[in-house]
C-alpha cells in the first residue's frame, strides 16, 4: 500500500524517522502538530495545477490573496467554462497575461487528457505535465507534494525551502544541502513542509554541538 502523507500514520511514522537530525526534530517539537499537508488540495487536478500557476515567482502572501480571487471568479464554473472566458476578465484580477494564458494550456490539456495519476509515478507525472506551456519542475514537485500527497519531494527549485535550509543549517554550500536532504529520503516532503513553516513563521534552530555532528556524519 502506497504511503500518502495525508495520512497521519505515515506523519507519524516520517517523524520519527527525520527526529534522528537535530534541526528537524526541533521542528517536529516546536509545531510538528501545526503542519497541514492537505491544505492546498484540490480534486479538480486542472484548477490545483493553475493554482501553482499563480503561485509562481510571487510571494506567498500575495498569491493567497490572488487565489482567493481565482477561486471565487470560478466559482461553480466547470472548466469548459473557465477556457471560455475572456483572459482580460481573469488578468483584472492579478494575474499576468503570461500567467492566464498558462492556465488556459493547463485547462485545455486536461480537457483532451484523461491522465490517471494515481497510477504514475513521479517521474511519468513530470513528463507528461511539463508537456504544457507554462507547466516546469517546481510546479509538479509542488502537484506531487500537495495535491497527490507523494511522500519523498523536495525541490531546489523553491526559494522559501533552500533559505530555509541555509538558515536553520548555517551552511551556503548547496552540495552540502544536496546531502543533508538525501538524508531524509523517503521523506522529504515531510521535511520540506517543517522547513516552510520555520521560514513562514521564523522560527529558527540555533546552531549547538548536536548539529556539528550530525553535520560530520555527511562527510
Amino acid at each position: 500500500m502506497t504511503e500518502l502523507i495525508n495520512n497521519p500514520k505515515v506523519i507519524k511514522n516520517a517523524f520519527k524517522y527525520l527526529s534522528k537530525d537535530p534541526v528537524m526534530k526541533f521542528f517536529i517539537s516546536k509545531f510538528g502538530n501545526k503542519i497541514n499537508p492537505i491544505e492546498r488540495y484540490d480534486s479538480n487536478y486542472a484548477i490545483s495545477i493553475c493554482n501553482l500557476i499563480i503561485e509562481q515567482q510571487i510571494s506567498f502572501k500575495a498569491a493567497i490573496t490572488i487565489k482567493n480571487k481565482f477561486l471565487k471568479l470560478i466559482c461553480n464554473k466547470s472548466n469548459t467554462e473557465i477556457l471560455k472566458m475572456k483572459n482580460e476578465k481573469i488578468q483584472k484580477i492579478g494575474i499576468s497575461y503570461r500567467k492566464v494564458e498558462y492556465i488556459k494550456n493547463v485547462l485545455n490539456f486536461f480537457q483532451h487528457n484523461n491522465l490517471k495519476i494515481e497510477g504514475l509515478s513521479n517521474d511519468k507525472i513530470i513528463k507528461s505535465l511539463t508537456e504544457i506551456k507554462g507547466v516546469g519542475n517546481w510546479t509538479c514537485e509542488m502537484f506531487l507534494m500537495f495535491v497527490c500527497f507523494r511522500k519523498d519531494i523536495f525541490s531546489f527549485g523553491d526559494l522559501a525551502l533552500v533559505n530555509s535550509m541555509k538558515i536553520n543549517y548555517q551552511i551556503n554550500d548547496t552540495e552540502t544541502l544536496k546531502l543533508i536532504v538525501i538524508k531524509w529520503k523517503p521523506y522529504r516532503s515531510v521535511a520540506a513542509l517543517l522547513l516552510w513553516f520555520s521560514i513562514e513563521n521564523k522560527i529558527f534552530f540555533q546552531s549547538n554541538n548536536l548539529l556539528n555532528k550530525f553535520l560530520s556524519t555527511l562527510k
